[in-house]
């Protein structure tokens, strides 16, 4: 066919299964966008007001559809601003993929100062995506999208980018589409040697337990993990990423709060799908020096040091837990020291109790809870409410709660649940986040408003950078700088189109939300909120033991704590 490079990236992308291209129009890119108008019964084009929300919004379409998300900038400024949502999307595994303008292909590396034009582009690229590739004619723009897209299914998910100079999108040839293939699979498989050696390890063990992250969730792993977990009767101790791998209510289901009066008794520990670090360096060791770790996921370097040595499976940790399930031998229940359920509720009344001594984040937490439905998507922030909702937040499912991983991208959690929204129109979508972080994307209210999006922020607003202020008072007795300017929020949402109520305290909150998911459509929150207590005891693990008070229990009866 004779197709312009725009055309032959809008036909492709649709033979891929795009539905969906969250994007700014620009200069570079007007082949492209013209492209996108004629295929619009194919492709939705959503123009949000920021670049850096293209990438967000992509990335909450992602995390939330189990489908590739995709945006579009402008090379240098574009990409520069759509960086922090890539950086987003590959500490969370998620597949997305950036369509880059760039400036004429003749020009590149040259420094002639053309429009929009930064050193070494792809470089930039390089530093937040798995792969990425350039198009230098029309006829090779259908191939390289085809090889971003099995890039994305292959291995670990994580984001790629394409960059197609603006001379090769006006450009025309004799192109052919690429086909797409039936079934593909690029699944990291695990090595059956190896299982059958580890399976013979768990099956020997009496007391193993299971850890789980990010990775397990983003493999859509849950079904697996949880054949595996009763095969063995292991408890499951989630990560922040990894929360959704298992429902809370399951009987093996344990926080990391829970987590750390089991994790010292594991003789065996599976490590499945996480870096297993804390943002300051590894987790502690827990055991006594006779533990043996499995690590199993898809980057090699997830067991080695700093971690505690141990035994790594490089794999899917879906396919990973699967064929380990499949190649358990029996083990004699005699040999097996299980979990009771009267242990395993002592250990959660206990956890709970820390949880509920810290107010008025638990009563925040609470509300949520109640008004969002079972499959209701939560996006947590950067906030207090959020850094404590980590632990205290009940998730049934996976993909009900999404977190911006060990980036930890303040600001992310409004565009990213806007894209959420984008891709889950039947759902509700509520997004959290501080006076602080909203700063960072509040001009996208007039997304929300543009689109009728069906999605819920809540603003927790206390005039400060809560976080910082806190941190500076602990460690300098003075805070500095940490104080904001607010607006005027609910005023602010109602002039961009978006309804709008202020509460005062959790009850309010709880009434505000369920009347707004009743209504639908896009809505603003605002919680007028004071000081709160320190979460931090209940989320880092600097040592094994009580989070805020109270004797941790034993997981056995007749054990000492």
């Amino acid at each position: 066919m004779k197709l312009t490079g725009g055309e032959a990236l809008v036909q492709q992308l649709a033979r891929e299964g795009a539905t969906h291209v969250f994007g700014i129009p620009g200069v570079q890119l007007d082949w492209a966008v013209d492209a996108l108008r004629k295929a619009e019964n194919q492709i939705r084009f959503m123009v949000p007001r920021h670049e850096q929300a293209t990438s967000y919004m992509a990335d909450g379409f992602a995390r939330t559809t189990g489908k590739p998300g995709v945006c579009m900038v402008v090379p240098g400024p574009g990409v520069l601003n759509a960086a922090a949502g890539l950086s987003t999307a590959y500490a969370c595994n998620s597949p997305v993929l950036c369509i880059a303008g760039h400036i004429h292909s003749d020009g590149i590396g040259r420094g002639y100062g053309a429009l929009h034009e930064i050193k070494d582009q792809g470089a930039v690229l390089d530093q937040v995506t798995k792969w990425r590739g350039r198009a230098n004619t029309p006829e090779e723009v259908p191939g390289l999208v085809r090889r971003a897209y099995a890039q994305m299914r292959s291995g670990r998910p994580a984001p790629v980018a394409v960059e197609v100079p603006y001379n090769v999108l006006a450009g025309s040839g004799e192109v052919e589409l690429a086909a797409t293939p039936a079934g593909e699979d690029g699944r990291l498989k695990p090595d059956q040697a190896q299982v059958k050696r580890l399976a013979a390890v768990l099956g020997a063990a009496t007391f193993p337990v299971i850890y789980v992250g990010g990775g397990v969730l983003s493999t859509a792993g849950g079904a697996a993990l949880v054949r595996l977990a009763e095969k063995l009767g292991a408890p499951v101790v989630m990560s922040e990423n990894g929360r959704g791998a298992i429902s809370d209510r399951h009987p093996l289901a344990f926080s990391t709060l829970a987590g750390r009066a089991i994790l010292p008794h594991a003789d065996v520990l599976v490590v499945a799908g996480s870096r297993f670090m804390e943002t300051r360096g590894p987790f502690p060791a827990w055991d006594k020096g006779d533990t043996k770790y499995i690590y199993i996921n898809t980057d090699p370097n997830a067991g080695i040091e700093p971690r505690v040595a141990g035994m790594v499976l490089n794999s899917d940790a879906g396919l990973a837990m699967a064929a380990l399930a499949d190649e358990l031998p029996a083990v004699p229940a005699a040999q097996r020291r299980r979990l009771e359920p009267a242990e395993a509720q002592k250990l959660r009344a206990w956890a709970q109790a820390q949880i509920d001594a810290i107010e008025p984040q638990a009563s925040y937490v609470r509300a949520l809870r109640s008004a969002i439905p079972e499959d209701g998507i939560f996006v947590n922030e950067l906030t207090q409410v959020g850094y404590f909702a980590r632990v205290a937040y009940p998730v049934y499912g996976p993909g009900t709660i999404i977190g911006p991983g060990y980036q930890g991208t303040l600001g992310y959690g409004f565009p990213t649940g806007l894209g959420a929204a984008a891709g889950n129109p039947g759902r509700v979508v509520v997004s959290i986040t501080g006076d602080g972080g909203f700063g960072w994307t509040l001009q996208e209210l007039a997304t929300a408003s543009k689109y009728k999006l069906n999605h819920i922020t809540v603003v927790f607003a206390d005039g400060h950078f809560a976080n910082v202020r806190g941190l500076q008072q602990e460690q300098f007795g003075q805070a500095y700088c940490s104080d904001l300017h607010n607006p005027d929020f609910v005023a602010m949402a109602r002039a961009f189109g978006v309804s709008a109520t202020q509460v005062r305290d959790a009850k309010g909150l709880e009434g505000a939300l369920k009347d707004a998911i009743r209504a639908g459509g896009p809505h603003l929150i605002e919680a007028a909120v004071g000081p709160m207590p320190s979460p931090w005891g209940l989320l880092r693990l600097k040592a094994p033991g009580a989070a805020g008070g109270g004797t941790m229990p034993s997981p056995f009866a007749g054990d000492p704590a």
